[in-house]
């Protein structure tokens, strides 16, 4: 991808997402040019349809984080040039490529293997290790209250693709029946960005489905490993941490520091994957591979 260049456009924060795509850019020799929501007028002063015209007549590719699905798609048909979707509400693909590379170097394989994401199952993440795993044939669990579970809509779209691969789903609120013969426990942040205010009611929701060693104990299995997207809330070494730890007395949140730092933990594999990925996915898309 040598003198290709990439516009990074993000409405969201970031740290891996960011560097895995400024890293994985500049080790194919492109480079990277980073604009935020303040630097841009997307849907503001400007549709979405001038502005990805425009770029797409000046850079190579577009990777867009953010918040509606509908942006991204909109950039993807009006640009001309690759676009990646690095995050919106309802998705969350470039993880997911890190996630099931994360599990075929530790487990071997991911076909046949049992993913449970345990906590808010209608988050970006949880909605896209269910199609994923249809797509790949993995087995997947969503643990979740009755009122986080997946969105209907991504539950039928699931299903469709499983009845091609052969895979299949549980969605439920018994963490004993979603996560005994799990190979992979993944938890997620209870509350996703701009949700900080809802601490308490999350707490009260998701407490039971907090991933704890009895938990990962609960699987019945020796091999099983842990994933979590990050960030996540795991000690009080973090704002909210702190706020957790003195509103409950809990020094973690969606999952235990005991569990976080174990050796079945891959988290920081997981996250150094976002860029082996993403490096992957952009040569074959815009860079000269063929």
């Amino acid at each position: 991808m040598s003198g290709k260049q990439i516009a990074l456009i993000f409405e969201k924060q970031s740290t891996r997402t960011r560097s895995a795509f400024t890293v994985a850019a500049g080790k194919l020799g492109a480079t990277v040019e980073y604009l935020n929501k303040n630097d841009l007028q997307l849907g503001a002063k400007e549709s979405v349809e001038d502005t990805a015209k425009v770029l797409g007549s000046m850079f190579d590719g577009i990777a867009f984080r953010g918040f509606e699905q509908h942006t991204a798609e909109a950039l993807g048909e009006h640009s001309g040039i690759p676009v990646w979707n690095a995050l919106t509400n309802d998705w969350h693909p470039t993880q997911m490529l890190a996630d099931f590379l994360t599990i075929k170097e530790h487990l071997g394989t991911y076909q046949g293997k049992t993913v449970t994401f345990v906590g808010d199952g209608r988050n970006n993440v949880a909605h896209s290790l269910l199609v994923t795993g249809a797509i790949l044939g993995v087995d997947i669990n969503i643990v979740a209250p009755d009122s986080l579970q997946p969105e209907l809509s991504v539950q039928k779209l699931a299903k469709e693709l499983q009845e091609i691969s052969g895979s299949k789903s549980l969605i439920t609120s018994n963490v004993e029946a979603g996560i005994i013969g799990s190979d992979v426990i993944y938890t997620d942040v209870w509350c996703s960005m701009g949700e900080e205010e809802q601490l308490d009611e999350r707490y009260k929701l998701l407490n039971p489905y907090q991933v704890n060693q009895d938990m990962i104990d609960m699987t019945g299995k020796s091999d099983t490993i842990f994933l979590h997207c990050l960030p996540a809330i795991h000690n009080t070494e973090t704002d909210i941490g702190k706020i957790v730890h003195e509103k409950f007395g809990e020094s973690g949140f969606e999952v235990t520091d005991e569990v976080f730092r174990a050796g079945y933990s891959k988290v920081f594999e997981q996250a150094e994957n976002r860029m082996h990925t993403i490096k992957a996915l952009m040569a074959v898309t815009c860079g000269e591979v063929y």
